[in-house]
């Protein structure tokens, strides 16, 4: 039976996930997605898609890098060659024609690569990120509607940024993760096994890809894979950030789309540490009343034995009771037999 502790942990934290993912009660406004090219951010993207067409969420992608329209996508927003400002005009627009066809509904958006907009040269001095993202959950325009929306953004890791103009001003990874209510950070699952299988023998934990800084490598393989195809998913790092101030940390992983419907209701995000992989079961205690081991020799002492013991007098323990000055360490000895007495070695 698992710990009271353990299973309060489980129970809460894969609640949050799911409502994370899911976008129950706008759980959280500003989603902040950080991957690599060791794990990119499409399959959670895909999963968020998939939650929202079961919850009838209206989905709209900013496309920096996407061509063609995913499915599950209500409405698809390229990018190419407009402002910022033309990007929420037409954002907008997009769910006011889908609302005046019908009932107002929550809105997912979705923007697919955000470091294409921080890293631009063209952009227009007067540019503000957080104004920027903010239009889009709160619009001012109030013939939007008051829907729900929730927005959820990439941000490549591995892609170098441009250097700052005024040296005292936040990097935009900074303002994003400074906005962001929650910021998953994904991982290769292979990766993540590795590492602790490395730290289980206290060796250093490998690194991969960039990393390992290494002319011409940009992505890292392992030579020997984890079990033959088991080590499927990718792993999310959660940090979620409460209205009371009160941080989340929980790692998570979540299996590939090809083991699950896309109808599927059920919860399919695990703990991490709840996966065999990643914790292997303990074997089972073969001594669990803390028996000795089964001996041909007889191990313990019997009550006669022990009394025996205590009784016998150690070699030279008279000598400890001198009474004069000196007496304490005389040596008592009775000659033998065979021993043979030399009168001259004993005066010396």
């Amino acid at each position: 039976m698992a710990p009271v502790n353990l299973s309060h942990r489980r129970t809460h934290n894969l609640l949050l996930i799911s409502k994370l993912l899911s976008l129950r009660d706008t759980a959280s406004p500003l989603t902040l997605l950080q991957d690599s090219l060791e794990q990119p951010a499409a399959p959670l993207i895909k999963e968020y898609i998939r939650r929202a067409k079961l919850g009838k969420v209206h989905v709209t992608l900013v496309a920096f890098e996407t061509l063609k329209q995913p499915e599950g996508v209500d409405a698809f927003v390229s990018t190419r060659r407009k402002s910022p400002a033309d990007i929420v005009k037409e954002v907008a627009a997009a769910y006011q024609s889908a609302a005046s066809t019908g009932p107002s509904r929550r809105r997912l958006i979705i923007i697919d690569a955000i470091n294409p907009l921080v890293s631009s040269r063209r952009l227009d001095p007067g540019f503000n990120l957080p104004s920027f993202l903010s239009s889009f959950i709160a619009p001012s325009d109030p013939l939007a509607g008051k829907a729900e929306a929730s927005l959820v953004v990439t941000y490549h890791q591995d892609v170098p940024g441009l250097p700052q103009q005024n040296p005292y001003s936040p990097s935009p990874l900074s303002v994003l993760t400074y906005l962001a209510t929650s910021i998953i950070t994904l991982h290769s699952f292979s990766h993540i096994l590795a590492q602790k299988a490395a730290r289980n023998r206290s060796l250093a934990a490998p690194v991969f890809g960039l990393e390992e800084e290494q002319d011409g490598i940009l992505l890292g393989r392992l030579d020997k894979l984890v079990g033959t195809g088991a080590a499927e998913g990718i792993v999310l790092e959660l940090e979620h950030r409460r209205k009371s101030g009160r941080g989340v940390l929980e790692w998570y992983i979540l299996p590939p789309a090809s083991r699950y419907s896309p109808l599927h209701v059920k919860e399919v995000v695990t703990l991490l540490d709840d996966n065999v992989l990643y914790n292997p079961p303990l074997e089972p205690d073969t001594n669990p009343d803390n028996e000795e081991p089964k001996s041909t020799f007889e191990l313990g002492l019997t009550e006669r034995q022990r009394r025996e013991r205590e009784g016998v007098v150690l070699p030279y323990f008279d000598a400890q009771h001198g009474d004069g000055p000196g007496e304490g360490g005389r040596i008592l000895y009775d000659l033998g037999e065979e021993d043979d007495f030399d009168e001259e070695e004993d005066e010396i």
